[in-house]
């Protein structure tokens, strides 16, 4: 039994093809598959069932799957046992964010990051909070920032700071004349929301206190962009809620429809969340350090109340 086998193991249990597995893995087919099979022959069992389409893991496969992940994950930790002795911060490292943080916390700290640490190799994807969730489990992604808590027993989440909530309310709408607002001056079916799949989303209805999704017998609108809802609210379409960094790149003439919250003003908590294993974990705090001392002059909010982004199943 090697680790390779175990590794080859694992991809074909993702992918549910040989062929994709081994495209995956950078072999041939001919050699995983003979990979596969020798050690199926070693244990004198099936770990897949190639008969069906897609191919099946069997029982037992499925038990051997869970601790092939346990023995290659341990085996990954030996390297950065060795790095983090060495004192190196390099290599590849995959580092997810969310739709709603990529656009505004991404230019603030990549090229800090970069110049202070140029032997690592980054790569970033733009993914949902469960996509990012499923692939630190398959360990496709080494971290992740997304919004807190999530409530995972095997992740692990670490904040980076606390992003206050601000209304986008144009100067006609019934709150316009408000110097400040609260949570109360709120009706959901007033607020122009994110698609579904959007945590912020979430975090609004959360807010609202309600799980039910905003009723306009006019209109209904799916977007995942910020912008959008912002001229839909110019066109006095109603009101709209932004995270606070998204708010820092408008203009003046927008800047004029923006209401806080009284005190505590409600935010969302942004953590870099990762495997409980801890892998390539001086890289992880690494990205921690740059992005919170850089994050921590530009949001300077003190009392806050923190919105989950846990979908709240209250009627």
């Amino acid at each position: 039994m090697t680790i390779t086998q175990l590794q080859y193991v694992l991809a074909v249990a993702e992918y549910k093809n040989f062929t994709l597995a081994a495209e995956k893995s950078f072999v041939t087919q001919p050699t995983l598959s003979m990979q596969v099979q020798k050690l199926e022959d070693e244990l004198d069992i099936l770990i897949f069932d190639r008969s069906k389409k897609p191919i099946a893991i069997t029982e037992v496969g499925k038990k051997i799957v869970a601790q092939a992940k346990n023995i290659v994950n341990e085996a990954n930790r030996i390297k950065d046992i060795v790095d983090q002795e060495k004192g190196f911060i390099g290599g590849e490292f995959v580092l997810g964010i969310i739709p709603t943080v990529m656009p505004t916390l991404l230019p603030m700290f990549l090229d800090t990051f970069i110049k202070k640490y140029p032997k690592v190799n980054l790569i970033i994807k733009e993914q949902n909070t469960d996509d990012l969730i499923r692939n630190i489990q398959d360990g496709h992604i080494d971290a992740a920032i997304a919004v807190t808590p999530l409530e995972i027993e095997f992740i692990k989440e670490r904040p980076l700071y606390y992003e206050p909530f601000v209304g986008y309310i144009p100067k006609n709408h019934r709150l316009g004349n408000s110097s400040k607002i609260d949570v109360s001056d709120l009706d959901i079916n007033d607020v122009l929301l994110l698609q579904d799949g959007h945590c912020f989303r979430d975090g609004v209805l959360n807010l609202c206190n309600t799980s039910k999704v905003a009723h306009r017998e006019q209109f209904q609108i799916q977007s995942g962009s910020f912008e959008t809802l912002i001229n839909l609210v110019n066109e006095g379409m109603g009101m709209t809620l932004l995270p606070y960094l998204n708010t820092l790149g408008l203009s003046e003439t927008k800047k004029e429809n923006l209401k806080y919250f009284n005190t505590p003003s409600p935010a969302r908590e942004v953590s870099i969340i990762y495997h409980k294993s801890e892998l390539k974990i001086q890289i992880t705090e690494a990205i921690k350090e740059v992005i919170s001392s850089i994050v921590r002059g530009a949001i300077t909010f003190q009392d806050v109340k923190i919105i989950s982004p846990i979908t709240n199943t209250k009627k």
